[in-house]
């Protein structure tokens, strides 16, 4: 396996190869990833994997600074899963002139649930992810649903540019107690760790309400809420979506998505499942 620090060689590399497939990360690797980087390797007989943590992607006040950099851990884990390329670009690599210049701007829905809570986000996501798309021109790049707002504004942006790659999504991974895999989940203290995975608890019990025919999405959005509050969790939102489009449900729509956001202590996590109704 190979770890490769700048544009040049990546390039190089790339054209002694034929299809590839990517998993872009911030690193801080765990079980979420590697299954991503298997989904990889069934599109694709090369896997380029990135470790970069975006800086545009964080806001004030957020965890940037502190978020793990875990390099050589994560490649050890890569190789064994049949990563060939590891790309680890410093800041001045991906991003020479300091200041971006030119970003992507992703329509309306960038601010809508999470990005709500953390302004420019998602015009950060978009902008690496175009960068990083033009640097290793991958045939397919495989994004986690846990991400769902993530997922879509990457999908509507690869629509609407043309660029040609597939999109694959890969379903989220988790815990034996349902806790979604996440970087952060690191961050949790023992306490935090076991309150956790009550939110997949409520998400699963708004599905099965859904599927028995109860249709007042926004009387199960407030219960959820009600339950978390007095737990000390800090809810950002609670909302049914249309699956496709990320507009609030309708109660005639047979596509829905849950989608929560939460802080327990200082770790802000989030999750959602699907439905067919």
């Amino acid at each position: 396996m190979k770890i490769i620090h700048t544009i040049e060689e990546l390039r190089a590399w790339r054209k002694t190869v034929g299809k590839v497939a990517f998993v872009p990360t911030m690193g801080n690797l765990h079980e979420g990833h590697m299954a991503l980087v298997r989904e990889a390797r069934k599109h694709a007989d090369h896997v380029v994997v990135s470790i970069f943590v975006n800086r545009l992607q964080f806001g004030q006040g957020e965890d940037f600074d502190r978020y793990p950099r875990t390099l050589q851990a994560d490649a050890a884990l890569l190789e064994k899963e049949g990563a060939e390329v590891v790309f680890a670009p410093d800041e001045k690599e991906l991003y020479p002139r300091v200041v971006q210049q030119y970003k992507v701007d992703p329509p309306a829905i960038q601010d809508e649930l999470c990005g709500a809570f953390r302004p420019g986000h998602f015009g950060g996501v978009a902008t690496v992810v175009t960068k990083l798309f033009n640097i290793v021109q991958a045939e397919a790049a495989c994004f986690g649903k846990k991400d769902y707002q993530q997922l879509f504004v990457i999908k509507s942006m690869v629509d609407d540019l043309n660029m040609p790659v597939e999109i694959v999504p890969v379903d989220t991974g988790r815990a034996a107690d349902g806790l979604a895999l996440s970087s952060r989940n690191g961050y949790l203290s023992a306490v935090e760790r076991a309150e956790a995975p009550r939110l997949y608890q409520h998400l699963t019990r708004m599905k099965a309400a859904i599927e028995a025919g109860e249709r007042d999405f926004a009387k199960l959005c407030e219960e959820t809420q009600a339950d978390l509050t007095p737990r000390g969790w800090q809810v950002d939102y609670v909302e049914v979506r249309h699956a496709g489009t990320l507009k609030p449900a309708m109660h005639t729509d047979h596509d829905l998505v849950i989608l929560i956001a939460a802080r327990i202590g200082h770790t802000r996590l989030i999750d959602n499942i699907e439905i067919k109704v």
